[in-house]
């Protein structure tokens, strides 16, 4: 019998569908019908759960999934013993504390006899006692962010990604307690023959993420500079060098990681650089 390994998901948001596209990116495809919890992949030995975020660390935990992928927020909330096998960067936020932006705001001291409204209970206690702050943290579900609002709170603590639901409710952010990103657990005492299949999705995530963080240039360059230009090019190893038509030209390519491109590019110009072109990479094997 063929050995399947059990990936447990979010169910919907948008961590469900950064993850469903980096497996897809990665090659794993599933047969998902309308309304299912469990589906399989017709060419991977794998099958994935459909479950609430906060579901996900336990299921893992237990080994009822042999592995998962869940916001770190939601890791550290129930703090179980969890093998983080890969971060995989994406779905990035942050937990803050925010107030009324009528208030002033003193510092963390500011806290002290507040009450404060959370689905984050276990991690925002634990920053209060950290600071020998005293406060009153009410935990609630649904829509924190209207507690101040309705009376039920003087502060909240909860998700910020791009702070606008702060701002529609009167909020302002005022301490940043963690940031948060997508992980990637695995199960407790997982089979060898599992983690071999971990392993390979590991490596197909990398493969994915590392083609994502860079580019491919090639660019026609006086082939008198091609030692000035190869010196300033931060590529993974040394250039390709290709003699062109044209008597005293060569066309350069590499790879270089695509936030140090604008910082080079004039250099490649002053270089005698043309035709610079910038291709995406839809995977990278290092």
């Amino acid at each position: 019998m063929e050995t399947k390994i059990r990936i447990a998901l979010q169910k919907k948001g948008r961590l469900f569908e950064d993850s469903m596209e980096l497996l897809k990116e990665a090659g794993i495809k599933f047969n998902i019908g309308r309304g299912k919890l469990v589906a399989s992949s017709p060419n991977f030995p794998i099958e994935v759960l459909f479950l609430r975020d906060d579901d996900i660390p336990q299921t893992v935990a237990d080994s009822v999934a042999d592995i998962g992928i869940v916001g770190e927020n939601e890791m550290a909330e129930k703090n179980y013993d969890i093998e983080i096998a890969k971060r995989l960067g994406f779905s990035k936020c942050r937990l803050s504390l925010a107030i009324p932006k009528s208030e002033k705001y003193t510092g963390l001291d500011y806290f002290n006899g507040k009450k404060i409204a959370t689905s984050y209970p276990v991690i925002v206690n634990k920053f209060f006692n950290d600071k020998n702050i005293k406060a009153e943290v009410h935990e609630i579900t649904g829509s924190v962010e209207i507690a101040p609002g309705i009376g039920l709170a003087d502060a909240i603590f909860d998700i910020v990604s791009s702070g606008s639901t702060l701002v529609a409710n009167s909020l302002k952010e005022v301490e940043v307690v963690m940031f948060s990103e997508a992980l990637l657990l695995a199960a407790p005492n997982i089979s060898d023959e599992k983690r071999a299949l971990l392993n390979e999705i590991i490596f197909r995530f990398e493969a994915v993420q590392a083609a994502k963080n860079n580019k491919y240039i090639l660019m026609n360059v006086p082939t008198a500079k091609v030692d000035e230009i190869v010196n300033i090019l931060p590529g993974i190893k040394s250039p390709t060098v290709l003699p062109l038509a044209n008597e005293g030209w060569s066309s350069v390519h590499t790879v270089i990681k695509e936030k140090e491109f604008w910082q080079i590019i004039g250099k490649l110009k002053n270089l005698g650089a043309e035709g610079i072109l910038v291709v995406p990479i839809e995977k990278m094997i290092l």
